[in-house]
């Protein structure tokens, strides 16, 4: 099949703008819990009602402190409830969040809030603000600086209610219609400057109307949760917040995951939305906690068990009387456990960001907590696919957003068309034409579709790297760094479907003799007897460190491989023009990819 669409389940208000949303749920759900933030440690519910308050409070400071209508304003911070309470507080405003990550480093949040034109940026913590003012002078357009730990929020919506009128804010909050920008996202792209993904309100009406209209019983008012615990500042954490609020579901924010599994027994989800290395993660402990108590085999049967199961549901059979006797003992035993670990509540979850994979599709099915993989990326407002709870088909990323279509060209790349598809990259023309040509979106993806519309992703035209978190990763910026160093001939930078970034280094042969000789080593010595040399070793992460510094920490050179041997034309690794073939290289060391990435 070539192309597939469905039917919108949701038609986006012709003249309305998220704000909508949060009058509509305070006048429709005044007293339903539309957020919970922690207190004390203590998880608190606010209810719709309040929030309306709390977010027009915010962004009559925002008016105060001079934020005009369509001004863009960052955000830099982790996940929190201030995220939210901001991002709302400025569309109330009439302006554009401009989300930056919280791990950016100096370079990117210059370029970010450089090119935006930003007039207001509001940082997290101390060292945010430090990141910001060290490049604060090559920012013309930046006006000021709101810390959220130092209250400056509180202070400055005290301000705000002195000086900005009802009717004033009212004024601001219908100013944006639903084809103006709601936000900018900024992602990675192939020339290594991040490109500005212009995302209207339209957009996240058309996205987020349709995923909840066909995950309707996922997203029941006064019944369902969901816990964030995404980067807010990732488009796929956008469709949490925005989705959760136009159900309303209650949605509680974590910043981060090193206690995930205590938030989730604390919060209780009943649903969640992550990225395939967190449910990698819960399966890993979960099968070292057995190991470690000695019942290591059980569990490995356990979790055959239930991915056979699983794939017995896809038949027309179904399980056999004795698959489904052992998945009922084992339910007992484990599959129990493992669901508790997960909040005990939740049934069902939505995977995106890179491939979930079918062992482990199989296995959370089987379990009896089902994950939805899906599809997208930032310029299609995060899921332009996803598999639907009621006909899962596990190894593919589902079928397209109702209201969109999916089409698979000549060349297999897949390519799409819809109202939550990103307007253009900002100041950025020429990327904008080469993306969007007649209404069709080129993904750089390649895919199939099958005769029900379900669509497999099997490749990549881009050279975007997606590590096992989602995140997508331009290795031209690194490479180029790292590459700078006079004993480095060639990097590439590894970690498709992996927990983190790597690298494959080459050494340059003329550089090294002289390396050699200055260090005391062997007189002939070549890469291949100096690779594993303790100072050789520190001299290239002097190299690695220089390149990670002009990138985020989750975009960073974790480990890297020195490799014995050049990349060459000759064998295929280079073009003449001394481009690297990434496929080649990737499959002729495979070996030296999997020593990175080995315990």
């Amino acid at each position: 099949m070539r192309e597939f669409s469905l039917p919108a389940l949701y038609e986006v208000p012709s003249d309305g703008n998220l704000t909508d949303l949060i009058r509509r749920n305070a006048a429709q759900h005044p007293d339903v819990a539309v957020m919970s933030r922690k207190v004390g440690g203590v998880w608190t519910d606010v209810d719709a009602t309040q929030f309306l308050a709390e977010v027009r409070g915010v962004a009559k400071g925002l008016i105060a402190a001079g934020v005009e209508a369509g001004d863009r304003v960052a955000l830099l911070s982790r996940t929190r409830y201030e995220w939210v309470l901001l991002d709302f507080a400025i569309w109330s405003a009439g302006a554009v969040t401009v989300p930056v990550y919280e791990t950016s480093s100096p370079e990117q949040i210059q370029w970010i809030l450089g090119d935006s034109g930003a007039t207001l940026c509001v940082v997290e913590t101390e060292a945010h603000q430090e990141s910001v003012v060290s490049v604060q002078d090559d920012l013309p357009a930046l006006k000021g600086i709101w810390r959220i730990d130092d209250d400056t929020i509180a202070r400055m919506s005290a301000l705000g209610e002195e000086e900005v009128s009802d009717e004033t804010l009212d004024r601001r909050m219908a100013a944006a219609k639903a084809d103006d920008p709601a936000t900018i996202v900024y992602t990675s792209g192939t020339t290594g400057r991040p490109k500005g993904c212009v995302l209207t309100h339209r957009s996240f009406f058309a996205e987020c109307g349709n995923v909840v209209e066909r995950l309707k019983p996922l997203f029941r008012t006064g019944e369902c949760s969901v816990l964030l615990f995404l980067p807010a500042a990732h488009v796929f954490g956008r469709l949490v917040e925005v989705a959760s609020v136009m159900a309303p579901i209650k949605l509680g924010c974590v910043p981060d995951i090193k206690n995930l599994t205590d938030e989730l027994a604390s919060f209780r989800p009943t649903l969640i939305l992550g990225v395939p290395r967190v449910f990698e993660k819960v399966y890993n402990a979960a099968r070292a906690k057995a190991q470690a108590d000695g019942r290591g085999k059980v569990f490995d049967r356990a979790a055959s068990t239930a991915i056979a199961y699983s794939r017995a549901l896809s038949t027309a059979q179904g399980p056999s009387f004795g698959l489904r006797l052992k998945h009922k003992i084992f339910d007992r035993l484990v599959y129990g456990k493992l669901r508790a670990v997960l909040g005990g509540r939740g049934e069902y979850a939505i995977s995106g960001g890179a491939p979930l994979g079918e062992r482990l599709g199989h296995f959370y099915r089987g379990i009896g907590f089902t994950v939805l993989e899906g599809y997208g990326l930032t310029e299609t407002c995060a899921a332009t696919a996803f598999n639907p709870w009621d006909r899962q088909k596990i190894g593919t990323v589902g079928q397209p957003l109702p209201g969109s279509v999916v089409r698979i060209a000549d060349d297999g790349e897949v390519l799409l068309h819809g109202e939550h598809l990103f307007t253009g990259y900002w100041n950025n023309e020429a990327a904008t034409a080469d993306a969007l040509a007649d209404g069709w979106f080129h993904t750089g993806d390649i895919g199939t579709l099958d005769e029900d519309g379900y669509l497999a992703i099997t490749g990549r035209k881009k050279e975007i790297i997606v590590t096992a978190g989602g995140k997508n990763v331009a290795p031209a910026v690194i490479e180029d760094r790292i590459r700078g160093h006079a004993l480095v001939a060639e990097c590439m930078v590894v970690g498709d479907g992996r927990p983190f970034v790597g690298a494959l280094i080459t050494l340059d042969e003329e550089f090294l003799g002289r390396w050699a000789a200055e260090h005391g080593k062997p007189a002939g010595a070549t890469a291949a007897s100096l690779r594993e040399d303790p100072e050789l070793l520190a001299e290239v992460q002097r190299a690695v460190d220089d390149g990670n510094a002009a990138v985020s920490k989750a975009e960073s050179v974790r480990k890297f491989r020195v490799l014995p041997s050049q990349f060459t034309e000759e064998a295929g690794h280079i073009t003449p023009s001394l481009k690297l073939k990434r496929n080649v290289v990737t499959k002729d060391f495979a070996d030296e990819i999997e020593s990175i990435y080995q315990r």
